[in-house]
């Protein structure tokens, strides 16, 4: 393995460290709500204290769970792994046992749902060590916690995929789950498609992210749980499948040669994680054909760098502050605090591919933007054939 690839494991395991080591240290110890300061713009109609500690956990164990459960590690590495993964089922146990000084809240206030779904796919995406492993008390006291979010309503946008992640996260831990909420989500999503990979965000299109931090990955997720129960939603997942290989390559072509993208629309205090559907897609295998694994590599490696390198990144005791670029305290809506920084993480999902991967192994090669800038031929872009997609379906 070549330096330049080996550097890059490397870099992305010193953040993935960076991000983890604050948050399940002080909650395997019982001491998250002592230690995460909660920096939050005024304004939030919700005291973020009451959500701010189950976001970091939830959207922290999203993003790093393929590692957690990656396969085939040896050495320094293997140990890394097997620390962090005792400690982030430790600090499940912590969030949602009563007694626990950390006991999360999934039971008031809309902010649970979101993050219970965070939670939800942490568990999808790493079953065999962040589910299988905890003791039959913390099993029931998890499944007791995401039912607790029955109680409220989603909204009428992406949060619908919040609730059917979370019923499919108990369909997967075995307990009763509510497949009409799985199937509402599914189906509405299917009627906000806007064409060319992209979803509206409810009824209207944003252009933002949300394609990316949420409503791609967890139709991925919940399809390829669940997909098999009816043939409807089987039927779904080549089409899904389809759309996010093509939103896995408009993400490609968004990346600057300098590892920037348009910081157009909310939620940019997400960082890289604005780049999870083409992470995903890397992990899962599943990357158009014309991008090959070593160029994804490089452009995420690039996006990571210009977003987590700056200073005031973390503050002097390690914890995310918000912002895109550094400490930029205006970038963050009433909704952000602390804890939603942690959805950073899902922009980590190849470290779920172990380090002979091609995704790992290759030398390292430019992304197109880099290519097209410096006068490079490359072929023309296309939108998605809409029209085999739908002959497809219905054959």
């Amino acid at each position: 393995m070549g330096d330049d690839v080996s550097g890059d494991r490397k870099y992305w395991l010193d953040i993935l460290q960076r991000l983890a080591k604050p948050v399940l240290e002080s909650l395997s110890r019982g001491e998250l709500r002592l230690r995460m300061p909660i920096e939050a713009k005024p304004g939030s109609f919700e005291p973020r204290e009451n959500f701010t500690h189950l976001e970091a956990l939830g959207r922290l164990l999203a993003g790093i769970a393929p590692w957690l459960g990656c396969k085939g590690l040896a050495g320094e590495e293997e140990a890394l792994r097997q620390k962090y993964a005792c400690l982030a089922r430790q600090a499940i146990a912590a969030a949602v046992d009563p007694s626990s000084p950390d006991t999360m809240n999934f039971s008031c206030g809309q902010q649970p749902i979101v993050d219970a779904a965070f939670l939800s796919q942490a568990i999808i995406r790493a079953p065999a060590e962040l589910l299988e492993p905890l003791s039959h008390t913390t099993q029931q006291q998890l499944a007791s916690a995401l039912k607790a979010t029955r109680t409220r309503r989603p909204n009428y946008n992406n949060w619908l995929l919040f609730s059917a992640m979370i019923e499919t996260a108990l369909y997967q831990m075995g307990e009763a789950w509510d497949l009409l909420r799985v199937d509402y989500a599914l189906m509405q999503h299917e009627q906000w498609y806007m064409g060319d990979g992209i979803y509206g965000d409810g009824p209207e299109f944003h252009w933002d992210y949300y394609n990316a931090f949420v409503i791609q990955p967890m139709m991925l997720d919940i399809l390829h749980t669940v997909g098999d129960r009816f043939t409807q939603w089987a039927e779904m997942i080549p089409i899904v499948e389809a759309r996010a290989r093509r939103y896995a390559a408009i993400q490609e072509r968004l990346i600057a040669p300098d590892g920037s993208f348009p910081p157009v629309g909310r939620s940019l205090a997400y960082r890289f994680g604005a780049m999870q559907v083409l992470a995903q897609m890397a992990w899962q295998h599943d990357l158009p054909p014309n991008l090959s694994p070593a160029q994804v590599r490089s452009a995420l490696s690039a996006v990571i760098h210009r977003t987590m390198d700056a200073p005031g990144t973390f503050d002097a005791n390690g914890w995310l502050q918000i912002g895109l670029c550094g400490h930029q305290p205006e970038i963050g809506e009433t909704y952000i605090s602390t804890g939603s920084l942690y959805l950073c993480s899902v922009g980590l999902l190849p470290l779920g591919l172990p380090p002979e991967d091609p995704f790992w192994s290759c030398p390292a090669q430019d992304w197109t933007s880099p290519r097209i800038w410096r006068g490079e031929n490359l072929p023309a872009d296309h939108a998605l054939d809409a029209v085999r997609l739908k002959l497809q379906r219905i054959q």
